[in-house]
């Protein structure tokens, strides 16, 4: 445990849970925009009372201690008994307009709440939760339109005997921030509603499942594209379909090439039946015409992507054995045919690849060096980063703030997903169907996913220099309809995954789905 049992001091001040302080005690101010004792080095070990900052409530369980992320002290919050506490920093004559606060924190979970906050700033208070996470500290940054010349910075803990939270390093700072990408696959979609699925608002009514993402603060639909499934579904044909849908929308389109009749990931990445016997040198003529045919298409019908990815979860490369990383040389080739397919389309359309090594640094880092040393080109990279597969909160951000930094790219979260219960809602076992399975903090329950959704978009919007673009959900539509299973192949083949959608087993909109209008 990080933190040693501490004795309560007396309770200075009433206190009221998540109550917004009204008035400040006298001296408190701070005449600019910049935090005092921002990484609590001030006053070492034991300070009660951070200089420069206040404390409201519980105040024995708000102190300074040793073990800082950047220098030698934090600010802990924890105390053998159930507390509440504020610990806080009121800033003046601060010029109106938009800011920024960050933080690096921790987190051992179970508390009732615990967040950053900006209030009384002229407008809504801005609340960030804190992640889960004691394996390491995690970027974090909340935005504010300060209107009154003022603001109060706070961190705020409601919290069980026990539970702890570290602080440090924060800054306040003028700009903005937010995601520009906030979407979802829908990939299932079309074959859903073929096979009688049906999707409900979170009130029940029924509705176009797009329009109920959309007016919960989506903006992106990612769509995958097979050359020839056995379903007729997922291929040319019925991503243009959806492709108008989603911008009648007012969505943004992502198009995912998998370059394979079925699914490709980093198991397996099998040729179209079509261009199984062709050499490497047609197969690169394959993928520009493919992409180009598909997205061309997309251009004629008032549809343009937005987004591409060449490949899906290309680890070990795509159409193997000819594109596999074992000979990188020739996969650049197949993945540089894609790009300048992509952009001979449309010159504005982003081009990503995309890999599944969301907590994976040193296995990214490795593949990127690699494919620039092959001259590969590219606009952004996407990682696909499930907590149950792809390692810790800590492991994502490192690696995410990594490639974004490293490669000068723009980063986003081309897959991830939670579940909201653990059981089935038809006769194929979950793909995540037991407690050992999940992680720590984040229950299989609707607030679980809802947390896990918010905790992912935290740290994507703190990546340095604005390069988080964003995130993308991971079949949100997919719930349990007979005849709509993983297998194209077969019909009879059942869905592992509906106890991740974004739509309950009772067809309602999960509280997950209002994530995305928060960021």
């Amino acid at each position: 445990m990080f933190h040693p049992r501490r004795t309560l001091r007396a309770l200075l001040l009433p206190f009221v849970a998540g109550l917004a302080l009204t008035a400040l005690p006298a001296g408190t101010a701070q005449a600019a925009s910049t935090l005092t004792n921002a990484g609590f080095e001030t006053d070492g070990t034991g300070a009660a009372v951070p200089s420069g900052w206040s404390e409201y409530g519980d105040t024995g369980a708000s102190y300074v201690e040793a073990g800082g992320h950047g220098g030698s002290y934090r600010l802990t919050h924890y105390s053998a008994s159930a507390y509440k506490v504020e610990t806080y920093q009121y800033l003046s004559g601060l010029t109106n307009g938009n800011y920024k606060l960050t933080a690096w924190v921790r987190s051992g979970g179970g508390q009732n709440s615990a967040y950053l906050a900006l209030k009384n700033c002229g407008g809504t208070e801005q609340r960030t939760d804190l992640p889960v996470s004691s394996s390491g500290w995690i970027h974090l940054v909340v935005p504010v339109s300060v209107t009154n010349n003022q603001c109060t910075i706070s961190v705020y803990s409601d919290a069980n005997a026990g539970n702890w939270i570290n602080v440090d390093d924060l800054t306040f700072t003028s700009g903005t921030t937010g995601l520009s990408v906030k979407g979802s696959d829908v990939s299932s979609l079309a074959k859903s509603e073929a096979y009688g699925g049906v999707y409900k608002t979170s009130s029940g009514t029924t509705g176009d499942a797009l329009a109920i993402l959309k007016s919960a603060g989506m903006n992106y639909a990612r769509l995958k594209v097979w050359v020839n499934p056995a379903d007729g579904y997922n291929n040319k044909t019925r991503v243009l379909a959806t492709a108008k849908r989603v911008k009648a929308q007012g969505m943004k389109l992502l198009v995912d090439f998998h370059y394979s009749d079925t699914w490709a990931d980093p198991g397996t990445q099998t040729k179209p039946a079509a261009w199984s016997g062709h050499t490497y040198s047609q197969l690169k003529t394959d993928v520009y015409n493919h992409t180009y045919d598909v997205l061309n298409a997309l251009k004629a019908q008032g549809t343009t992507a937005d987004m591409v990815q060449i490949g899906n979860e290309i680890n070990g490369g795509m159409l193997w054995s000819e594109g596999s990383t074992d000979n990188f040389a020739q996969l650049a080739g197949l993945l540089n045919s894609g790009y300048d397919a992509a952009k001979a389309v449309s010159s504005s359309t982003v081009v990503a690849l995309h890999l599944a090594k969301g907590g994976d640094l040193t296995g990214t880092r490795w593949w990127f060096d690699t494919a620039l040393a092959n001259g590969v080109k590219f606009d952004a990279i996407g990682l696909s980063y499930y907590g149950y597969w792809h390692g810790s909160l800590y492991d994502f951000q490192t690696t995410l703030d990594d490639a974004a930094s490293r490669y000068a790219k723009p980063v986003f979260v081309a897959e991830t997903a939670y579940p909201f219960r653990l059981d089935s809602d038809d006769a194929l076992v979950n793909q995540i169907d037991t407690t050992g399975e999940l992680v720590s903090g984040y229950p299989a329950t609707t607030t679980g996913q809802s947390n896990w959704l918010r905790d992912v978009m935290n740290i994507v919007e703190a990546v340095p220099n604005g390069r988080g673009l964003g995130v993308f959900y991971w079949e949100a539509t997919w719930t349990a309809v007979t005849g709509n299973g993983w297998d194209p192949a077969d019909a009879a083949s059942g869905n592992g995954w509906e106890n991740q959608a974004l739509f309950g087993f009772d067809d309602k909109a999960l509280p997950a789905m209002s994530v995305f209008g928060h960021r």
